[in-house]
């Protein structure tokens, strides 16, 4: 059985390069699946603000929910042997925001 996931599609652009020079032409497109409702998750970090930021909040739960839904789908990989006991404390300090 198949497990369901929400089905999204992340575009990342750059816009500038830290020297200061434009760039249009560098760009990637990203899909992707996740268990959880993205959106749901962003909306409710920027409304918390733990960072006195609403764009960090977004940028955070973007980045944690794509890093940790690589690391449930590769538990067994030997890279995340020290993330698997301490991980999921994290995810509680963050849902307990």
């Amino acid at each position: 059985m198949e497990k369901r996931s929400n089905k999204y599609q992340l575009t990342l652009k750059l816009l500038k390069l830290s020297s200061g020079e434009e760039v249009n032409d560098i760009k990637m497109e990203l899909q992707f699946d996740n268990h959880d409702e993205l959106f749901a998750i962003i909306n409710r970090l920027q409304e918390k603000d733990p960072f006195e930021d609403k764009q960090q909040a977004a940028e955070f739960a973007i980045g944690l929910k794509m890093f940790s839904e690589v690391m449930l789908k590769n538990r067994k990989h030997p890279l995340f042997e020290e993330l698997g006991t301490v991980f999921p404390t994290f995810i509680k300090k963050v849902k307990s925001l």
